[in-house]
């Protein structure tokens, strides 16, 4: 059973991830704090770290750079898509990615994904994994044109990223700014 701190320190990697609607992350924290705390008042309890978080990440997203590495990212999204590689954010495992790239006609070059958790990591520590697939669902590997195309992608964007253990490593914090004061 994960402590409170450690259950509100995911509320608001859920709240900053930007990737669910407002009521899925009330839905996804009550279920959360039912689990881990029933000591609590769950629907109280999340209301109030949910608040929070949003407060926190408004102030934070105050003092970021104008162009951010969510910025950077999504150029770098934006330049995968144009070769043909589409992009997966937050998906909930390998077997969405797969079931979206069985859906696509015609078949795309290749498919770039990675899970909620990935992005709380880069939250958290500034490190994105990103897995990348061949159409044919078969894991890019160094010597690839695609995971050159990829790489070359993060980099046009000014990203830092390096291909390790089956996944491409971006370094880059997810600095998505709230939707209130969306200006990227």
């Amino acid at each position: 059973m994960a402590g409170p701190d450690t259950t509100r320190a995911w509320v608001a990697d859920v709240v900053r991830s930007g990737l669910l609607p407002t009521g899925e992350v009330r839905a996804h924290a009550v279920a959360a704090i039912r689990a881990d705390h029933p000591e609590l008042d769950a629907e109280t309890t999340a209301d109030a770290w949910i608040g929070e978080a949003r407060a926190a990440w408004a102030r934070d997203a105050e003092t970021w750079p104008e162009v951010t590495d969510h910025y950077r990212l999504r150029r770098a999204f934006a330049r995968l898509e144009e070769r043909g590689i589409v992009v997966l954010q937050g998906v909930p495992d390998h077997w969405a990615a797969r079931d979206e790239l069985a859906r696509r006609t015609p078949t795309p070059a290749g498919i770039a994904w990675f899970t909620p958790t990935d992005v709380w990591h880069a939250i958290d520590a500034g490190m994105l994994e990103v897995n990348l697939w061949h159409g044919s669902t078969a894991n890019a590997a160094p010597g690839d044109a695609l995971l050159d195309e990829a790489l070359d992608a993060f980099a046009e964007a000014g990203l830092a990223a390096h291909f390790d253990e089956g996944r491409i490593e971006v370094s880059a914090r997810w600095e998505r700014r709230p939707a209130t004061s969306q200006t990227e």
